[in-house]
């Protein structure tokens, strides 16, 4: 890309993000990872993303007619000059400078005229845009002006609907939630160092921690760090994951000498806290469809010295049976399911821009084929532990509830837990547990559901 400066970088990777087949934010920033200003260029793409519902409603108050779909960097160059007036600690005659300077950046001087007048017409009409764009009323009341409150909230209208007729009692919770800047959680391995001893390490270093509230192995950092400031980080002492992916181990009931198929396992963090939790499983397969996503699979195990470890990685997909499994039936399968991923909007936050309905319909899909797909491989009595990061009811406990239906010898067993929400079926039984992003210092949007295969048909739900 010719642009030059951060802001017109950021216009350019949001344009060209927004078109669809270009990959997700991270992958586009990839490029820009070495330049000196890259904190600012992420800081501007993840902040316009996060934002963006409330900043598209702005800007469409702002100007005077719509800009061409060729013009989308241009849109995009305004999108984050609205976020940098609105979140940033940046000098407002600051602002507005570098983007009439990144419209020319961008090739567009024609464009330098506009941004100057969109920016500065914001600014003088701030507190009344603000005043209208801000939620009046209860958003989860049926009275609530939806398309207002899905803008103010900043979350697409179409997740905002299902939401709010999901969970109409916690939806500003959940928006509130996903706006946030998310916590860097650590998983301490157990197998080489207490979580208290590690935490006095932190301190020691002059990092800040708590102990989270939702599994054994986890600290919440004050404030991020990078890696190499961790100790022992490249000694495999602790890894970077999500509290909830941490809960995975303490659900699958692992045992010595049981075998054991992560389905969908890269980037390997849930394999590599399954042989922390229990190294004597007897056989492991690591399978994913993507051969680079897996080679970091390899490289999470290489660190944390699993070397060893009776693990079997497979680039294949799942549901194709011939192209990985032996025959043996394996005693437990963690099937963390391709999901419309809402539950890790504040990690993701292109996901705002880049998700849509018709994509969640096909995740379903997908999610009933791998359970189908992967239910013959499982020993009787064995457990199926089915995990997504989605808050939606329709890739949690509805495809729980189409699994068993179609599925005689499943049964959905109650997780005991203090945490999170259960998912009850009509006949009182379970249909898993969601976890929302409601916490602010706690886990991601998460669901657990735990299969267990029986011998003969029985009551679906536990």
């Amino acid at each position: 890309m010719a642009a030059k400066g951060a802001r017109a970088i950021a216009a350019k990777v949001l344009a060209a993000l927004q078109v669809g087949t270009n990959g997700s934010l991270g992958n586009l920033l990839d490029d820009y990872r070495e330049r000196p200003d890259f904190p600012l260029i992420q800081e501007l793409c993840f902040g316009a993303c996060r934002w963006y519902p409330a900043l598209h409603s702005l800007l469409d108050q702002l100007l005077s007619k719509p800009l061409k779909a060729k013009e989308s960097d241009v849109r995009w160059l305004l999108l984050v000059g609205l976020y940098q007036l609105r979140e940033l600690s940046i000098a407002d005659y600051a602002v507005i400078n570098e983007s009439v300077e990144a419209s020319r950046s961008l090739k567009k001087p024609w464009a330098a005229a506009l941004v100057n007048a969109v920016l500065r017409n914001y600014l003088r009409r701030k507190e009344a845009l603000e005043a209208a764009l801000a939620i009046t009323q209860n958003p989860g009341a049926a009275s609530s002006d939806a398309t207002l409150a899905a803008a103010a909230l900043a979350h697409p209208q179409w997740l905002f609907d299902a939401l709010k007729a999901q969970r109409p009692e916690s939806v500003e919770a959940i928006c509130a939630g996903n706006n946030a800047r998310p916590p860097m959680t650590l998983r301490v391995n157990l197998s080489k160092v207490s979580r208290d001893d590690y935490l006095k390490q932190l301190a020691e270093r002059g990092i800040e921690a708590t102990r989270g509230g939702y599994a054994e192995t986890a600290l919440v950092l004050r404030d991020a760090c990078h890696v190499d400031d961790l100790p022992g980080f490249r000694d495999g002492l602790v890894s970077i994951q999500d509290e909830a992916s941490q809960i995975v181990p303490s659900l699958l009931a692992l045992e010595p000498g049981l075998s054991l198929v992560d389905a969908c396992a890269a980037p390997g963090g849930k394999t590599a806290a399954i042989l922390e939790r229990e190294q004597g499983l007897d056989r492991v397969f690591a399978i994913d469809s993507s051969k680079k996503r897996l080679e970091r699979v390899t490289d999470n195990l290489a660190r944390l010295k699993f070397t060893q470890q009776p693990v079997t990685l497979c680039a294949a997909n799942a549901e194709k049976l011939d192209a990985w499994w032996d025959g043996k039936p394996v005693d437990r399968i963690l099937l963390d399911a391709p999901c419309s991923a809402t539950g890790v909007i504040r990690r993701h936050p292109d996901i705002k821009v880049l998700r849509s309905p018709a994509e969640v319909a096909s995740c379903c899909e997908s999610q009933q084929t791998l359970l189908t797909a992967l239910w013959p491989c499982l020993a009787e009595g064995g457990i199926l532990l089915y995990t997504t990061c989605s808050v939606l009811d329709e890739e949690n406990q509805h495809a729980i509830a189409r699994f068993l239906e179609a599925t005689d010898n499943a049964k959905c067993e109650r997780i005991a837990a203090d945490w999170g929400v259960e998912c009850v079926a009509a006949d009182g039984g379970s249909l898993g547990r969601q976890l929302l992003p409601i916490d602010p210092r706690g886990p991601d949007g998460f669901f657990f559901a735990i299969l267990r295969k029986t011998s003969t048909p029985e009551s679906k739900s536990g």
